[in-house]
């Protein structure tokens, strides 16, 4: 179930095969490193890895800033925090094609809500096309800085969507924190400021280490999110749909499988840097 598979993908990415002739090829055909030329000597591969890096690092330090605050301000007790609590969680477990329609309908320039309001309220002097404008201007202190607008759209999303599973480990591990040191702290004349800086964040450290490893891996990976919301187009092609475009839409297969075998050698050599440093820390914490 696992390991046929892959072997068989390492074994068509080093074959010049296509959609057409793979029920005519056998199993061991013309083997070539042209698929992986390729692919390195390829602009739209380095601009897609770019991509792909800016979501996953942007997307990854969002989701847990988020998921950090939403720790801290729900930490204390109060009337139906239980339910808040709960509520925090919608975003993470209510299905992927649900919410994406909800944010595609929320971020219509045509009749969305994001639009309405902007226009009213924020004095826009035009809907902005969240999900299909590759990139839009804004005057900071007189300067006109380009920004990429579907891209940090669907950063957004991802952040949206994953904060919760950060909040969850981060809550776990906030109530492990001795309330006796921020007591004391308390007594000694230690600021909010001081007591987050100096006692909760030292204990949270090891945790969101590995909550960066694991949401940077899973998001280097995703490819749900983004198909959804822009199918890859305005700037968000990832390596994930770069992969599929080529084995649907150009039938590809080798070339499909040597871009897949590159993203798994990435994502091997962060698994294995978790495994090394990061996971021995944690169990020891």
């Amino acid at each position: 179930m696992v390991v046929l598979p892959i072997l068989w993908t390492v074994l068509l990415a080093f074959q010049r095969l296509r959609l057409l002739n793979l029920r005519s090829s056998g199993l061991f055909g013309n083997f070539t490193l042209a698929n992986f030329e390729k692919v390195f000597g390829s602009s739209a591969f380095w601009g897609n890895l770019a991509t792909t890096l800016a979501y996953s690092v942007f997307g990854t330090a969002a989701a847990i800033g988020v998921g950090l605050v939403a720790a801290l301000a729900l930490r204390r007790r109060f009337r139906f925090r239980g339910l808040v609590r709960a509520a925090m969680l919608l975003p993470y477990v209510a299905p992927i094609v649900a919410v994406t329609y909800a944010w595609k309908t929320m971020l219509s320039p045509q009749f969305g809500v994001a639009n309405h309001w902007g226009t009213r309220l924020l004095g826009w002097d035009e809907p902005i096309a969240f999900l299909s404008q590759r990139s839009s201007e804004v005057s900071v202190f007189g300067w006109h800085v380009g920004v990429p607008t579907a891209l940090l759209t669907v950063i957004a999303f991802e952040a949206w969507r994953s904060f919760p599973f950060a909040f969850l480990f981060l809550t776990a591990r906030l109530q492990a924190v001795p309330s006796t040191l921020e007591e004391a702290a308390r007594v000694d004349g230690a600021t909010l400021t001081q007591r987050f800086r100096y006692i909760v964040l030292p204990q949270l450290l090891p945790t969101i280490a590995v909550l960066s490893v694991l949401r940077f891996i899973w998001t280097f990976n995703s490819f749900d999110d983004i198909w959804l919301l822009t199918g890859g187009g305005a700037g968000t092609e990832v390596i994930s749909v770069s992969v599929f475009n080529s084995l649907t839409a150009r039938g590809d297969i080798g070339g499909a499988a040597a871009q897949a075998l590159v993203l798994a050698a990435i994502l091997a050599v962060l698994i294995g840097l978790y495994l090394w440093r990061l996971a021995p820390r944690e169990e020891q914490s």
